[in-house]
């Protein structure tokens, strides 16, 4: 969370505020009747929240075929790897934006780690069976000439990575349209240098990455939220911590599931509420993204992950 906005003296949620881990799953168990095939756990950073481990088991004993992902700045995942695939995990998405040290630190925010610890990490979750995609946001003049080193040390680790374009989520990033590096432009320096990108079909509706193969075989991938939005066909809510359901990332406020939550709703009150929500969804902001948009107040990404 930016330093500048979210300092010690910020005040943050009470304990209380915050949904357990019995409330999560519970929305969960929902959920899966209305065709709930995957789950991601994301944040902030999620591996700082205690017993991780223990929502992760309580989500894989609702059932053994969903789809259980974990992103993370991969800072903490070296440890906990192993815990993480015996809970249940099927794969981890590890965020790094440069393998300079200086350039990720930067990004970062934070001089804690290093792109070394991050690698490790993401080796180590390979190592136990755990599937690993790298994402890395590229921002003009900033880490733009990290694109190829990056490809070269995921290239020859086996770990598909993808490159995401810069986007105005929330409020607090500063975002600029000059900043963004566009997925065509990001291919094209690919290409420059390792030869004529192939795309790959996309394996389901809802794919929010155009993928696309090297000559040696090697996959990547680019989500392109602003130069080629895929609004139409996003298939993902987000349950933020403190209990709201949010039908979209550039939402400027979500649905609260939290008071049925505490007032002893059943499963299937959960399960009309959502369904209901759902159907009737109308956002379209990286289509409709204009200067009217942008000033528009969206909740941060570091409240409902990315």
């Amino acid at each position: 969370m930016p330093r500048e906005h979210f300092n010690s003296e910020h005040s943050f949620l009470p304990r209380e505020e915050l949904l357990s881990y019995e409330e999560i799953t519970a929305v969960v168990a929902s959920i899966l009747p209305l065709g709930l095939q995957k789950i991601r756990l994301t944040g902030g950073e999620p591996l700082l929240r205690k017993n991780l481990i223990g929502l992760i088991s309580q989500l894989r004993n609702l059932s053994n075929s969903i789809d259980i992902a974990l992103t993370t700045n991969g800072a903490l995942l070296k440890q906990n790897a192993r815990a993480l695939h015996d809970a249940g995990l099927n794969r981890v998405t590890v965020s790094i934006d440069a393998l300079d040290p200086d350039v990720f630190q930067a990004m970062a925010d934070s001089t804690q780690w290093t792109p070394e610890d991050v690698i490790e990490g993401i080796i180590e979750a390979k190592r136990v069976g755990l599937g690993v995609k790298v994402n890395t946001v590229v921002k003009k003049n900033l880490n733009e000439d990290q694109i190829l080193p990056l490809l070269n040390q995921f290239q020859e680790l086996e770990i598909p990575l993808r490159f995401i374009e810069f986007m105005d989520v929330g409020n607090t990033n500063a975002w600029n349209l000059n900043d963004v590096v566009s997925g065509e432009d990001i291919r094209r320096s690919i290409e420059s240098k390792f030869g004529k990108l192939t795309p790959v079909p996309p394996a389901s509706r809802g794919e929010v990455a155009k993928r696309f193969t090297l000559p040696s075989g090697y996959e990547i991938g680019c989500i392109e939220s602003v130069t080629a939005p895929f609004c139409g066909d996003c298939t993902r809510a987000r349950l933020s911590a403190n209990g709201s359901l949010y039908t979209c990332l550039f939402a400027s406020k979500g649905n609260d599931l939290k008071s049925m939550l505490r007032m002893k709703a059943t499963s299937d009150e959960i399960s009309n509420a959502i369904q209901s929500i759902w159907v009737k969804r109308s956002d379209r902001y990286s289509e409709e993204r204009s200067e009217h948009t942008n000033s528009m107040k969206k909740v941060e990404m570091s409240f409902i992950g990315g």
